[in-house]
């Protein structure tokens, strides 16, 4: 009997290994991708398009393509009841787009990357202890820190030649409120998963419904800017790669990774932004952005090695087997 039970716990536990894996590489998949949405929409920008414009289309585009492709999943996710939360969690994402890009209007790209991108993981891991009652562990704390660090180094270290930063209170709170938000739509689609709803059904869900809600600002702002073959082909590629297929990556992800440490993980996106304004914009890193880019680097190994597995104590391992 012993032998059996040895036999069946190995495959358990390896599977359980693989999927503990495939989780943080699924987000870091996703981070990559929204990493690369920055310098797509640069090239976009120096066209006729605008910058909400652009990320409502963004939204609309990427919400069309998940609802074709997992339309039929959402619409059973619905039939079960309880899509509020969903609801609420697609106004949220909605929302955030619209706060970070006021936030770094008013108080300058730097300080608003950095305050929204940076404050997200917290807040995402003070909103799973609120909800779930599992308060995160000291490496994700340490490393989360660190990770924060090395994103403020990252950004704020490429203002060189004595530039001027001009911090704007009701930008920061905007900044913070895109952090908030982002954390909330993380955490809600988190404990969907969980609940055992498919994780394209929920991604379709939460960026249709933001889609939705941003379709009638896209139509305010205009589309006339999407006949240009340029535009029109970067707007697609943010609404495809970095919109849905990041969506799916990034569901798929949440279904074997804690969201705070899914949160933590997706600090990678600065890290590839800046890495690709190097190779593709030309830009140039200072001795400070470079420490941060590898402070950051280190922090997201840390989070997404797989915590220990603690084995069962031995004595109680006789006791059980005694007892039968």
């Amino acid at each position: 009997m012993s032998d059996n039970l040895a036999m069946v716990s190995i495959p358990a536990k390896s599977g359980r290994a693989r999927g503990a894996a495939a989780g943080p590489v699924g987000v870091i998949a996703a981070a990559v991708l929204w990493g690369t949405a920055g310098t797509a929409g640069t090239l976009a920008l120096a066209g006729p398009a605008d910058p909400i414009a652009l990320a409502a289309a963004r939204l609309v585009i990427g919400g069309l393509v998940l609802a074709a492709v997992a339309g039929r999943a959402a619409r059973r996710l619905l039939a079960r009841g309880r899509p509020l939360p969903l609801a609420l969690a697609a106004v949220a994402a909605a929302a955030y787009q619209l706060c970070f890009f006021g936030a770094v209007t008013r108080t300058g790209v730097a300080v608003g990357t950095v305050v929204a991108i940076g404050s997200g993981p917290v807040f995402t891991g003070l909103l799973s202890w609120a909800y779930d009652r599992r308060r995160p562990g000291r490496r994700w704390a340490l490393a989360t820190a660190a990770a924060v660090a090395g994103c403020a180094a990252l950004v704020s270290g490429g203002l060189s030649g004595g530039a001027a930063v001009g911090v704007d209170p009701p930008g920061v709170l905007l900044a913070l409120a895109g952090g908030l938000l982002y954390a909330f739509y993380a955490v809600t689609a988190s404990r969907a998963i969980a609940a055992g709803a498919p994780s394209s059904a929920v991604m379709v869900l939460m960026f249709g419904g933001a889609a939705v809600v941003m379709l009638p600002i896209l139509l305010w702002r205009g589309t006339a800017w999407l006949g240009e073959p340029h535009a029109l082909l970067t707007a697609v590629y943010l609404g495809c790669a970095t919109t849905a297929l990041a969506a799916v990556l990034y569901g798929r992800g949440l279904r074997a990774t804690p969201v705070a440490r899914a949160a933590t993980l997706t600090l990678a996106e600065p890290a590839v932004a800046a890495l690709l304004g190097l190779i593709v914009l030309h830009e140039r890193l200072t001795p400070v952005s470079w420490a941060g880019l590898a402070l950051l680097g280190a922090a997201l190994v840390v989070v997404a090695l797989p915590e220990p597995v603690r084995p069962a104590p031995a004595d109680r391992v006789v006791e059980a087997q005694s007892s039968a």
